[in-house]
């Protein structure tokens, strides 16, 4: 196998596998759009661990967790961490890797009991890399008073767990339409963001059909962000709730 140079990390909210009106599964319409992407990471949201409800409503739904399925399709390697847990399953964020993938922890960011979110510490080995890349796919509250908390809970973890010179992204749903989190976050802990880096601003992903809010992020340190776009227009307008986002990423 031949050295890797770059890799292209992409990061989508996947809303648990239905359409963005909860009207209709969509694993097989998500899987067939990610596979002609072929990312080499996913750090994705709202991945369904289970939901066993849906599971006896739809025919077409998974008995398998959705990381899990999504893994065999695609032929990646799968982490999966629990957020919220409920009467007839859980669901979380997941990476899937191409490289070989060393799962590290699930850091609990909840703030209050009704948004239960966390943000999942994996550790990627590019091809040819002396160093693995850290990824952590997070998920964020709704409310800026509650993110505010879990930026700094956030930036606690990442200076007590992960060295300054190490490759680093932290890439999710940061729900922050107000776009707080590239000064509350990102700066204080000297990550730069890779849709300002590329077309000095942040680009929207939500609501998927017709974008206006700038919901989602890829922030990364020790990399080099050589491109990033949005996936737009069809299928992607139709999968989910949000728009997916990718970027593509080289060694400092």
């Amino acid at each position: 196998m031949t050295n890797t140079t770059s890799f292209v990390l992409t990061s989508y909210n996947i809303h648990k596998g239905m359409s963005p009106m909860n009207r209709r599964v969509k694993m097989q319409g998500i899987a067939e759009a990610l596979e002609t992407v072929g990312s080499d990471v996913l750090c994705l949201q709202e991945v369904q661990g289970q939901h066993l409800r849906r599971n006896v409503q739809y025919n077409e739904y998974p008995d398998q967790s959705q990381h899990e399925w999504f893994g065999e399709y695609l032929q990646l390697q799968d982490s999966y961490g629990k957020n919220s847990e409920y009467e007839n399953g859980h669901h979380g964020n997941a990476v899937l890797s191409r490289f070989p993938l060393d799962p590290k922890h699930n850091v609990n960011i909840t703030v209050n009991r009704l948004e239960q979110r966390g943000v999942l510490h994996c550790e990627v080995q590019p091809i040819g890399w002396d160093v693995p890349v850290v990824i952590l796919c997070a998920h964020l509250n709704l409310f800026e008073r509650d993110r505010i908390k879990q930026y700094q809970a956030i930036t606690d973890y990442v200076e007590n767990e992960i060295t300054p010179d190490q490759p680093l992204i932290l890439a999710g749903d940061f729900n922050d339409w107000k776009k707080m989190s590239c000064d509350k976050l990102a700066d204080n802990l000297d990550m730069i963001e890779a849709f300002k880096h590329c077309h000095g601003k942040l680009l929207p992903t939500f609501p998927a059909k017709l974008p206006v809010l700038s919901l989602d992020r890829i922030y990364v340190r020790n990399l080099v962000v050589e491109d990033a776009w949005v996936h737009n227009g069809k299928p992607w307008s139709t999968l989910s709730d949000h728009l997916p986002l990718s970027a593509k990423l080289a060694l400092a």
